[in-house]
C-alpha cells in the first residue's frame, strides 16, 4: 500500500524506537521530566519564543490557546477551511464558549485587510473580537503556503486593534522546507504558536505550543483541565527531539514528491488545481470535470494500492510522507495519473 491519505500516517522509524527506549524520564506534571523539558525548550528556541509546552496533539494546541487567549462570548477568526472551524469538533465553541467567523477563501488564505473588515466595532450587541489564526501551511485546501509579509500584515492589524496573533503549524516546518525562512521568522511578534511532531516529522503523537511564559504557565492549566497532563511523557518527548536531529531534511524530500505528484496531474483533461498546489507536501485537486465524484477517483486508486484522501464531494488529497520513498511516489504518480486519463475517456 502506497498510502497518501495523510501524513498521520507515519510510523515510528527503528531509530526512533530505540531513541523512546533510552528516553531519560522523570515526572512531566512537576516539571522534572528530562526529555520533555529538553523538546519544549529546543522548540521555543526554534519559534524564538519564551517557553513551550509539550501537548498530546495539535488540536488540543489550538484549544489550549484559544482558552486563554478569550473569554466566554467572544469571536474568533479563522479560514473557512481551517482545521480550528472544520475538524476540532468545535472545540472552541462547546468548551470555550466562543464563536468561530470563518473567512471565505479559495485556498485557505485571507488577507490583512479581510480581517481588518472582521474585526467588530465594540457595541454591546456584538461578541469581541479576540483572536485571529493562520493556519501555515493550509490544510484541507491545498498545503498553500503563506506569505510570510502578508501574515506579519495581519498580525500587526490584529494586534493593532486589541486582538492576539496565533499560528496553527501543524506543517509549519514544511513551509520552512519550501522557502528557506527560518521557522523563528514565521513566528515572531505572534502571541502563540506551535508545530506537530506526529506528521511530518514521523513521531507517533505530540506537538509543542509555544509563546510567553505566562501564555505556556497558563496554557499547562488547561492541558492539566482538559486531561492533557502526562507523567513520564519523556517517552514521547524523546521522538520528538529524535526526529528534530534526523527527520528535518526529510521534510524537503516530501514537498519534492508532492511536487512530482502535480507535474503527473498538472494539464490533465478534468482535473482542476489551484496555481499553488504542490507547493509543500500536499497535492489538493478537483475532479468534478471527469465526472465523477472523488470517493470514486479515490475507491480506483485503492484499487492499484495507491491511498488517497476524499475530501468533500470531488476534492483529492494526496499527503507525502517520510513512509513513502521515491519509488512509491513515482507509482502513486502513475496511478492517479491513469485513473485520471481513463476517467476522461469515459466522459
Amino acid at each position: 500500500m502506497i498510502d497518501l491519505f495523510s501524513d498521520t500516517q507515519t510510523r515510528p522509524t527503528p531509530g526512533m524506537r530505540e531513541a523512546m527506549a533510552r528516553a531519560e524520564v522523570g515526572d512531566e506534571q512537576s516539571g522534572s521530566d528530562p526529555s520533555t523539558n529538553a523538546l519544549c525548550e529546543r522548540v521555543a528556541a526554534l519559534l524564538g519564543m519564551e517557553a513551550g509546552v509539550f501537548m498530546p496533539s495539535g488540536t488540543l494546541c489550538n484549544l489550549a490557546s484559544i482558552l486563554v487567549h478569550t473569554r466566554r462570548g467572544d469571536e474568533i477568526v479563522v479560514d473557512d477551511q481551517s482545521h480550528i472551524y472544520n475538524t476540532e469538533a468545535a472545540g472552541a465553541a462547546a468548551l470555550g464558549g466562543v464563536s468561530v467567523r470563518a473567512l471565505p477563501t479559495r485556498v485557505g488564505l485571507f488577507t490583512a485587510d479581510a480581517v481588518a473588515a472582521a474585526i467588530r466595532t465594540p457595541q454591546r450587541t456584538a461578541p469581541r473580537s479576540a483572536l485571529v489564526s493562520i493556519e501555515q501551511t493550509t490544510s484541507f485546501s491545498g498545503g498553500t503556503v503563506w506569505d510570510l509579509a502578508e501574515m506579519r500584515r495581519i498580525r500587526d492589524v490584529a494586534q493593532a486593534r486589541g486582538l492576539v496573533a496565533h499560528i496553527d503549524g501543524a506543517r509549519l516546518l514544511n513551509a520552512v522546507a519550501a522557502t528557506g525562512i527560518p521557522a523563528s521568522d514565521y513566528a515572531q511578534g505572534f502571541d502563540s504558536a506551535w508545530i506537530d511532531l506526529s506528521k511530518g516529522l514521523g513521531c507517533p503523537v505530540g506537538a509543542v505550543l509555544c509563546g510567553s511564559a505566562a501564555f505556556v504557565e497558563a496554557a499547562w492549566q488547561w492541558k492539566y483541565r482538559l486531561g492533557g497532563a502526562m507523567r513520564q511523557s519523556g517517552v514521547l518527548a524523546a521522538a520528538g527531539l529524535y526526529a528534530l536531529d534526523h527527520h528535518i531534511a526529510q521534510l524537503a524530500r516530501d514537498n519534492a514528491h508532492a511536487a512530482e505528484l502535480h507535474r503527473a496531474v498538472a494539464g490533465l483533461p478534468g482535473l482542476d488545481l489551484d496555481a499553488t498546489a504542490g507547493q509543500s507536501n500536499i497535492l489538493y485537486f478537483s475532479v468534478a470535470g471527469l465526472g465523477i465524484t472523488a470517493a470514486d477517483f479515490a475507491a480506483a486508486c485503492l484499487e492499484e494500492g495507491v491511498r488517497v484522501r476524499a475530501l468533500g464531494t470531488h476534492h483529492i488529497r494526496a499527503t507525502t510522507h517520510l513512509d513513502v520513498d521515491s519509488a512509491g511516489i513515482a507509482r502513486a504518480a502513475e496511478v492517479m495519473r491513469a485513473k485520471a486519463l481513463a476517467f476522461a475517456e469515459r466522459r
